[in-house]
């Protein structure tokens, strides 16, 4: 075959392994780990696997016929493919509260994306917000790397766990993943992280940036402490920019609050058409089986850390859009004036319309539309993504002239 790569980031690694190749050499990696270290071989191995490789390059647009629209170097130009393999992997889940547009907000993600490019480490004590596994990666490479940590404001629900062991029996071959948990929390512990169990709600507070912090939990009780810097996360939700964009089938997953899509045993969407092989069937029995391994611990980590109630329920007066500055009262107000969709509200009030097409917003206007109007979420759907994908520019477009073949 012949395989053509490309890759928005400037070298391989993904959002795991993220600049591997230039950390490997250097003292910041063993403060990374070693599941990141390991990521060292894979990049070796990726570039001496024959494909062509092109990073800092911009997917915009597919059109049928597998014509790929690209940018590289501010020049677009079209390839055209036998297949397309999409794999964007996921976004951290945006969950808008008042004041998480203030500077000194930032989510989990993007601080060790920080801490992975350039070994940045706020120089500030951290508050972090949040369930899941990555802020307690974080906050023990943060240590490791000399930062301070003011607190870990954990929002997983009381009895969650008890609820979440009944799927542990079939996580138990991830044992190696458990441990490493655990070890991630009795580190946290062992370095005196004031953690905070059961938030149920988030405020931050500040005139021009991020200076107080005001949270309340599941018994009432309301603290306000004097904050710099806040890392939030809530969690992962599949990127379907792409896959809607192309017409691809989604399914709503009701645990985790989100749009999946729909994919076969191969992995192809509702818009390919798929080769039943049954040579090619055994062959892939041995990756299929690996694959459900490596997976056997999800559905323990979905009912663990899945979305809590409040999460996409904010004050009237939170931004709910950041791009074009549409509130949540806003959104409920429209929601109800004949009960319009989201490609209605998004004509309305413009929220959706700005430069991260709904990336950010879509899936809290979901929550909002389908409360005010008694519907589901899966009911009311997502926006309509089309093209262009990434922003473009009038000289990108005019440099459309020649087209080329897939490598």
């Amino acid at each position: 075959l012949s395989v053509r790569v490309v890759d928005d980031q400037p070298a391989p690694g993904g959002q795991i392994w993220r600049g591997i190749e230039t950390v490997a050499a250097t003292p910041r990696a063993k403060r990374l780990g070693e599941s990141y270290l390991s990521g060292a071989d894979r990049a070796t191995a990726f570039r001496a696997c024959g494909a062509l490789y092109e990073p800092e390059s911009q997917l915009w647009q597919i059109e049928p016929g597998f014509r790929a629209f690209i940018t590289r170097g501010g020049k677009a130009r079209i390839v055209t493919a036998q297949a397309i393999i999409l794999a964007t992997g996921a976004q951290e889940r945006p969950v808008p509260f008042p004041g998480w547009t203030l500077p000194g907000v930032l989510t989990v993600g993007a601080a060790q994306i920080l801490l992975k490019t350039s070994d940045s480490v706020p120089d500030k004590p951290v508050w972090i917000a949040g369930c899941g596994p990555l802020p307690l990666l974080y906050m023990t490479q943060l240590l490791a790397a000399g930062g301070r940590i003011a607190g870990f404001l954990d929002t997983t629900p009381r009895g969650r766990l008890g609820s979440a062991l009944r799927h542990l029996p079939q996580g138990l071959g991830r044992l190696g993943d458990l441990i490493k948990g655990l070890s991630w929390s009795l580190a946290l512990r062992r370095a005196g992280v004031p953690i905070i169990r059961y938030v149920t709600e988030l405020r931050a507070e500040g005139e021009g940036r991020l200076q107080r912090l005001r949270y309340r939990t599941e018994d009432g009780r309301e603290t306000d402490v004097p904050a710099e810097v806040l890392l939030v996360h809530e969690g992962v939700v599949p990127n379907i920019h792409a896959p809607l964009a192309l017409g691809c089938a989604v399914n709503w997953h009701a645990a985790q609050h989100c749009h999946v899509p729909v994919l076969d045993a191969w992995g192809e969407s509702s818009q390919a058409g798929r080769l039943d092989d049954a040579t090619a069937e055994v062959a892939a029995a041995p990756e299929r089986s690996a694959l459900a391994g490596a997976l056997a611990l999800r559905p323990f980590l979905d009912a663990l850390y899945a979305p809590r109630p409040q999460l996409y329920a904010p004050p009237d007066e939170t931004l709910v859009c950041r791009c074009e500055e549409v509130t949540a009262g806003e959104l409920r107000a429209r929601a109800v004036e004949g009960r319009p969709g989201p490609n209605q509200l998004k004509a309305f009030t413009r929220a959706g319309m700005g430069p991260c097409q709904g990336r950010q917003c879509g899936y809290s206007m979901a929550h909002i539309v389908a409360a005010a109007q008694g519907r589901s979420v899966e009911e009311v759907g997502f926006y309509r993504i089309r093209p262009p994908l990434k922003p473009v520019t009038l000289g990108e477009l005019a440099s459309l002239d020649e087209q080329e073949p897939a490598a």
